[in-house]
């Protein structure tokens, strides 16, 4: 009898996992898509900066694997507001607009106009310069780890309060940069020292800097309103996967919807000048 109860119950255990294996689906509500506008008129230093391209494309429902959702057929223009000189970029079919013929001129006013299907989008802002970075060098003492190999930038902050900064690198055979956002609240008119080192892995030991890995480095000035947008896109993304995180929320940029407010667009318009640097540890 004993054995038959056992049987039996194990039976019953091996229904009951079976059944785990059972399809649940799911009922989404899925928003109508949206514009996404990608206009990052970056200048390098020491460079005319006169190609610059714009992107759109538009959003997608969470299981959608529609890949191309590139957005031809708008009219793009980018107007400085101090000169009015205007800039016009040209459709590639692809999703892509381009200009060589943007002139950069810092502290200037400049204005976004997308046209895309029969609605105008709008976005402001200024463009942002950077004193530029200073050094670039390795160590073992700046990060956390002092066995771990870390890169550092210093740049000079000016004396006039209220500059903000973002900070990208991003290393060779990597499919994703590092983002930083810094601000001069507590630092202002010092030189700035930033490290970067990757966390220690011991299932993945490449998740480190190693000698001989070679890594990108962008330092960009930006407006105060779009380091406020990057980085909460950034703390939202860092923060996927953690169950104590708080629920992800939808972050508009600056780009508005001039005919029908209630259809904006996702994405943003910044103008802002850069440095980089390319650095190959030792």
């Amino acid at each position: 009898m004993k054995k038959y109860i056992q049987l039996t119950f194990l039976f019953v255990l091996l229904i009951a996992f079976s059944s785990c294996d059972d399809p649940i689906d799911v009922d989404l509500e899925e928003a109508p898509p949206r514009l996404v506008i990608e206009a990052s008129l970056d200048w390098e230093q020491g460079t005319a900066g006169n190609n610059q391209t714009v992107k759109l494309s538009t959003s997608t429902p969470f299981f959608d694997t529609n890949i191309d959702t590139s957005v031809t057929g708008a009219s793009i223009k980018v107007t400085n507001d101090d000169t009015g000189a205007e800039f016009i970029f040209t459709d590639q079919n692809d999703g892509n607009y381009t200009t060589n013929n943007f002139v950069p001129i810092l502290n200037n006013s400049y204005t976004l106009e997308v046209i895309y299907n029969g609605e105008v989008y709008n976005a402001t802002e200024t463009m942002t310069p950077i004193t530029g970075i200073n050094e670039v060098f390795q160590s073992l003492e700046g990060g956390f780890d002092e066995e771990l190999l870390d890169v550092n930038i210093t740049y000079n902050d000016p004396q006039e309060m209220g500059d903000f900064y973002m900070i990208r690198l991003q290393e060779v055979g990597d499919l994703f940069p590092i983002i930083e956002t810094r601000s001069d609240e507590f630092t202002n008119g010092n030189v700035q020292d930033e490290f970067f080192e990757k966390d220690d892995d011991d299932d993945n030991p490449d998740n480190q800097f190693d000698p001989g890995d070679e890594v990108n480095i962008k330092l960009f000035g930006i407006s105060e309103r779009y380091y406020n947008y990057i980085t909460l896109l950034v703390e939202q993304y860092d923060s996927s996967g953690n169950p104590f995180a708080t629920t992800p929320a939808e972050i508009r940029g600056n780009c508005i919807n001039l005919t029908n407010a209630d259809n904006y667009a996702f994405g943003y318009f910044r103008v802002t000048q850069f440095d980089q640097v390319d650095y190959t540890f030792q």
